[in-house]
């Protein structure tokens, strides 16, 4: 008869705090990051126009700093899915 040892499972330690910590510090970048986008995006609004545009009319320096707004809007998704294989090419 053989006999059957319990296999030992080796999990890594978590420290107590490490889920409430990691959506703390998920909250505030979150936080800060679109709180940026909002001061961004009333700069645009009320003084980019005036101070990079002022060769144009005002609705069209307007427009033309609400797309500076959109290009950087839309330049994170793009630049994640271009870099995301980065981490797992050269590793953490």
């Amino acid at each position: 008869m053989t006999q059957i040892s319990e296999a030992t499972i080796v999990q890594p330690k978590q420290q107590a705090g490490s889920l409430s910590r990691t959506a703390l510090a998920a909250t505030v970048g979150t936080t800060i990051e679109w709180y940026d986008f909002q001061i961004y995006g009333l700069a645009a609004a009320l003084v980019f126009s005036s101070q990079f545009f002022p060769n144009f009319d005002p609705l069209a320096g307007t427009l033309l700093s609400f797309a500076t707004f959109a290009v950087g809007f839309l330049a994170r998704p793009i630049g994640a899915i271009i870099f995301e294989s980065w981490p797992r090419k050269f590793g953490q």
